[in-house]
């Protein structure tokens, strides 16, 4: 599988038939705007920085778009989609989140979309067989902050953990350097993609930092 992250919540994970895209967004983000092509599109929330599906063209034949909680088979991929929220009040501020389980070439990836809190039991054991973790850093009322992404990290206990939600004009310039401290990551060498399999997963976490586009300042 062939790992990308366009900016802000949006990867794009390719695998050897199935290119899935999570939260693609419109301009407002500050990023530059997206070209992407996809069998399947998670949506995590409806906000404009995570669902602007319009931008993603069918890789082949029909666009598949998954925007909730349940199980779907589709386009050769398993994806399954648990109920979170986007506060920490269960909702009441800001609404509700899907955080989706991708299962594809062997290897499964958990999107966190914007999770603003820790797993309950009943979240956790749907998550907890996750290999590749995507964790919303970048703190304010839609976002783990440092700790509390370091906190998940080690209620999954991925085999790989990407950071995501950082890097914008919105978001602190410190972020992804917080959230590595707190689990004591040295290495902060950045990468253009990443690239993984079930056999090449490394027996203890690791932090992958991917490069995303210069937003507009």
């Amino acid at each position: 599988m062939d790992i990308v992250w366009n900016g802000h919540a949006c990867f794009r994970l390719r695998g050897r038939e199935t290119t899935v895209v999570t939260d693609p967004y419109d301009r407002s983000t500050g990023f530059p705007p997206l070209k992407l092509s996809a069998d399947v599109v998670t949506i995590s929330h409806k906000h404009p920085h995570h669902s602007h599906v319009e931008i993603v063209q069918p890789a082949s034949g029909r666009l598949r778009t998954v925007d909730g909680p349940g199980e779907y088979e589709m386009a050769g991929s398993l994806i399954e989609g648990v109920a979170t929220y986007r506060d920490k009040q269960r909702g009441k501020t800001v609404g509700k989140n899907t955080a989706f389980l991708i299962h594809l070439d062997d290897v499964s990836v958990c999107h966190l979309g914007a999770l603003a809190h820790t797993l309950t039991s009943s979240q956790l054991e749907a998550l907890k067989d996750a290999d590749v973790l995507l964790v919303p850093v970048g703190g304010g009322e839609t976002a783990l902050d440092a700790a509390t992404a370091a906190e998940v990290v080690n209620q999954i206990e991925p085999r790989i953990v990407i950071p995501m939600f950082y890097g914008s004009p919105t978001t602190p310039p410190d972020a992804v350097e917080l959230f590595c401290k707190e689990l004591a990551v040295t290495d902060m060498t950045i990468q253009p993609r990443f690239q993984v399999t079930k056999t090449s997963l490394p027996e203890e976490t690791r932090v992958v930092l991917l490069a995303s586009p210069e937003p507009k300042r």
